[in-house]
């Protein structure tokens, strides 16, 4: 059980990498309504997979592995959860331009966006991205023991 909830648990975290990428290289092209569609799919995956990081982290941080008490001592995994508190409040941004397209959608029209906006947007995505890369480094050194400072 502890092997599948872990496994599911890195799924979700693959999910979020990948729609942040699509969404990247998407961005990157002139915006159609197909594009802008899709964005939006990839948006929705999005905060469904970090709905489910949340979920499943914080089953397995209760349930499995090492027990609560040993991630509270962990200095890498309070760092990997201060990195995703971050990476969520950023994506705030794209996420409500993203949703603010769906009038627009409606009636068949493609969303304004123009370089500038383009530009911040990808870079916010590319910042969430290596955000997300520190946050495996920390979890790798949660699991191993690197930066326990309990008992």
């Amino acid at each position: 059980m502890n092997a599948f909830v872990a496994f599911l648990h890195h799924i979700a975290f693959l999910a979020i990498m990948l729609t942040l990428a699509f969404e990247m290289l998407l961005l990157k092209q002139p915006l159609t309504l197909a594009t802008a569609k899709k964005i939006q799919r990839y948006d929705a995956i999005y905060g469904v997979a970090a709905g489910l990081i949340l979920i499943i982290g914080g089953l397995r941080v209760m349930y499995f592995e090492k027990g609560a008490d040993y991630y509270m001592h962990s200095a890498p995994f309070i760092i990997k959860m201060v990195l995703f508190i971050i990476v969520g409040l950023i994506s705030i941004h794209p996420t409500m331009t993203f949703l603010k397209w769906n009038q627009t959608l409606k009636q068949g029209v493609v969303p304004e966006l123009s370089d500038v906006q383009s530009r911040k947007l990808r870079g916010i995505i590319h910042a969430e991205l290596m955000l997300l890369g520190a946050m495996i480094l920390c979890a790798a050194m949660a699991a191993k023991g690197i930066g326990y400072f309990g008992n």
